[in-house]
């Protein structure tokens, strides 16, 4: 069986991820499963995230790739909506990803938007904290091979997903 293609978009909370995914769900002829940071999130006790939030936080996450992997064995493409962050208490995100995903075809989108957009929105949605992309930013990892990059600050999310699919797919 032919493995489901795995694409992972990378970037700060308010970038547009989740919109993309969204506009990436409508499109006719590639259909995808979506596996995403704040669901698995989720899945962890708000309790536990307060004692100690990397540790629990960075468990489900390395679940979620495990997720997508299952996913892409079966044959199903998966978007993966989340952020590849470097940390001293966890592996780095991006190496484990590599290392869970290296027998899969993964590509990782860069979903970028400058910083004073993200806060923008981020005051605008209101389920987030006027900082909080400024801070994933900081964490985020460096060095990661992307396939493609948009930048939702320029384009809409149903021209981004094009472009993905454009680019990746075509």
């Amino acid at each position: 069986m032919e493995k489901g293609r795995i694409i992972f978009l990378n970037g700060v909370t308010s970038a547009g991820k989740t919109s993309i995914v969204e506009s990436l769900q409508y499109q006719e002829d590639i259909f995808f499963y979506v596996v995403a940071n704040d669901l698995f999130q989720e899945m962890v006790g708000e309790n536990y995230l307060r004692k100690n939030y990397w540790k629990y936080l960075g468990e489900v996450i390395i679940m979620m790739y495990h997720t997508a992997k299952l996913y892409s064995d079966m044959g199903k493409n998966v978007l993966i909506d989340g952020i590849l962050v470097e940390r001293e208490e966890i592996r780095s995100h991006y190496h484990q990803l590599l290392e869970i995903l290296k027998d899969n075809p993964l590509d990782i989108v860069e979903i970028y938007c400058p910083l004073d957009i993200c806060r923008q929105r981020n005051m605008i949605r209101g389920d987030r904290y006027e900082t909080q992309s400024q801070e994933q930013y900081e964490i985020m990892a460096e060095n990661i091979k992307y396939s493609a990059k948009v930048d939702t600050s320029i384009y809409r999310p149903e021209e981004c997903a094009e472009k993905i699919i454009r680019e990746l797919f075509y």
